[in-house]
């Protein structure tokens, strides 16, 4: 089984996580390490100064070569996947992820953390507290 661990590059715990479900078998794409020496994309990577950037030169950003490259990474694991783990805290991408997953029909997972309640969570297949109700919602404990 292929898990697809949607996230952020800020969540401290999103490594522990990927750590955790390798340890017990599954399959997982890691964007911070899509492939051996590969540490996925980062905006830097296009320009230093991505934090001051306007709507327009985002947007323009998003048709880099390595934009495009790292879009299509993430989707074709998307795609790929069995089931898409969002471990919060998390922002807009893992959102977006989430929401792809639950349209498409795969199996939804959410790692709660603390935070402000979201009423649209219902969405998702299994909403869990703990790494065990993780693994019990994958069909392993």
């Amino acid at each position: 089984m292929n898990v697809y661990v949607a996230s952020s590059w800020r969540n401290d715990r999103q490594p522990e996580v990927v750590r955790e479900l390798r340890y017990r078998g599954y399959g997982v794409y890691d964007f911070r390490n899509p492939r051996p020496d590969d540490n996925g994309f980062h905006w830097s990577e296009i320009d230093p100064g991505w934090h001051y950037w306007t709507p327009e030169a985002y947007r323009k950003a998003l048709s880099h070569p390595l934009a495009e490259a790292g879009f299509a990474s993430d989707m074709q694991a998307l795609q790929a996947c069995d089931v898409v783990l969002a471990v919060q805290p998390f922002g807009r991408s893992a959102s977006l992820e989430l929401g792809w997953a639950c349209g498409s029909g795969k199996l939804t997972i959410l790692l709660l953390d603390d935070g402000e309640p979201e009423l649209m969570v219902k969405m998702c297949d299994h909403v869990c507290c703990t790494m065990d109700e993780v693994f019990s919602a994958l069909g392993l404990l």
